[in-house]
C-alpha cells in the first residue's frame, strides 16, 4: 500500500512538473512568438498578408503565390501557458548587420564572405564591400517561421542578383547644361563615362535604389531589409593603377576647365564694369550740351533779338576773363 501511494504521489508530482509547470513560458521585450497546435499556427479567420499595408510592394503576380495567413502574434510579457500538444515558436525581431557578401548556405563562398563580386557595363570586375541591415517583419512571422526554410539566404540571394543587374546596367544620371549643345552633351557623357567613376560618384543613389527595390522583402519572407549600406567599390589590382592615372589626367583637365571658366567670366564682368563706366561718362558729357541747346531753343522761341542779346552777354563774360584778346579787322 505505501508503494502504490508512493507511485501515486510520483506520477502527480510528474504530471505537474510536465504538463502544468513545464508549460509555462515568457517572451522577452526583444521576441515575438507564434504558437502551433499539432503543427497548425494560431491563425486569425479570413486574414491574410494581403490585407496589411506591407503587401502593397508586392507585383500583381506575386500576390497569389504570397497570401501567407496572420497569424496571432505573442507579445513581450508573460508567463503563458501552453498545452504538451503545443509549440511556441519565439523570434528576436532585433535589427541584425550581416557583412552583403555573405552567402548563409555557402559561408566560404565570395572570398570567405567579405567580398561581393559583380561586372559593370563595361566589363570591368568590381569588389563590393558593405552591411545589410535587418530585422524580423512582426507583422508576417508566418512568412518567416513557415513560408520559406531559410528566409534570411532567400533575401540575401535576392538582394545580390538584384544589386548585380543594376551595377551592370548602371547610368550616371545626366545633368542638363544650360546652353549646352548635343555634341557637347554626348562629350561629356564620353568624358565622364566610366562606369565605376559613375558608381563611386552615385553611391547614394544605389543605395536608396536597393532599399526601393527590396521592399517586399517583408511580404515573401518575412524579413525587413531596413537599410543597405555600399561602402566599398573597388576595381581589380590590374587595372587600378590605370584608372588612378585617368581619374587624375580627368581631375587636371575638370581644374583647368575650371580655371579658364572663372578667368573668363571675371573678364566678362570687369568689361561689363568699363563699359557702364564709359557710358557714365559719355551721358555726364552730353548732358549739358542737351541742356545748353534746349535753353537757346527757349530763348529763340521768346523773340527775334533774344538770342542775339544772349550771345552778346555770353560773349562779354568771356572777354571780361580774356587777357588778351585779338580782333579780327576788315581792310
Amino acid at each position: 500500500m505505501p508503494i502504490l501511494f508512493g507511485c501515486a504521489v510520483g506520477f502527480v508530482a510528474w504530471f505537474l512538473v510536465r504538463y502544468l509547470l513545464a508549460g509555462l513560458y515568457t517572451v522577452n521585450q526583444n521576441e515575438r512568438a507564434v504558437k502551433t497546435s499539432f503543427g497548425r499556427a494560431d491563425r486569425i479567420e479570413d486574414q491574410t498578408i494581403l490585407s496589411d499595408p506591407i503587401s502593397e510592394s508586392l507585383r500583381e503576380e506575386e500576390k497569389e503565390r504570397y497570401a501567407y495567413p496572420q497569424v496571432r502574434v505573442i507579445p513581450p510579457g508573460g508567463p503563458y501557458y501552453k498545452w504538451p500538444w503545443e509549440k511556441v515558436h519565439k523570434v528576436s525581431v532585433a535589427t541584425e548587420t550581416i557583412n552583403m557578401a555573405l552567402d548563409p548556405e555557402a559561408p566560404e563562398a565570395n572570398q570567405g564572405g567579405t567580398l561581393l563580386e559583380a561586372v559593370t557595363k563595361d566589363q570591368l570586375n568590381i569588389g563590393l564591400t558593405g552591411q545589410i541591415r535587418y530585422r524580423v517583419a512582426d507583422r508576417n512571422l508566418y512568412g518567416y517561421l513557415f513560408g520559406v526554410k531559410h528566409p534570411i539566404a532567400h533575401v540575401m540571394g535576392d538582394f545580390v542578383s538584384v544589386l548585380r543587374e543594376r551595377i551592370a546596367n548602371f547610368e550616371s544620371p545626366k545633368v542638363a547644361k544650360p546652353g549646352a549643345t548635343e555634341q557637347e552633351e554626348a562629350d561629356a557623357v564620353t568624358a565622364h563615362g566610366i562606369s565605376i567613376n559613375d558608381l563611386r560618384k552615385n553611391l547614394r543613389d544605389l543605395n536608396e535604389h536597393m532599399d526601393e527595390e527590396c521592399r517586399s522583402s517583408a511580404a515573401r519572407y518575412g524579413i525587413v531589409l531596413d537599410a543597405s549600406l555600399i561602402t566599398g567599390i573597388d576595381p581589380p589590382s590590374e587595372v587600378e593603377s590605370a584608372l588612378a592615372a585617368i581619374n587624375t589626367a580627368h581631375n587636371h583637365v575638370s581644374s583647368d576647365i575650371s580655371l579658364a571658366q572663372a578667368s573668363a567670366d571675371q573678364k566678362i564682368v570687369q568689361s561689363r564694369r568699363a563699359v557702364e563706366i564709359e557710358t557714365l561718362k559719355a551721358q555726364a558729357e552730353v548732358e549739358p550740351l542737351v541742356r545748353l541747346a534746349a535753353q537757346l531753343g527757349d530763348l529763340k522761341s521768346r523773340g527775334p533779338n533774344v538770342l542775339t542779346a544772349y550771345v552778346r552777354n555770353v560773349r562779354l563774360g568771356v572777354f571780361s576773363q580774356a587777357r588778351q584778346v585779338f580782333v579780327e579787322a576788315k581792310k
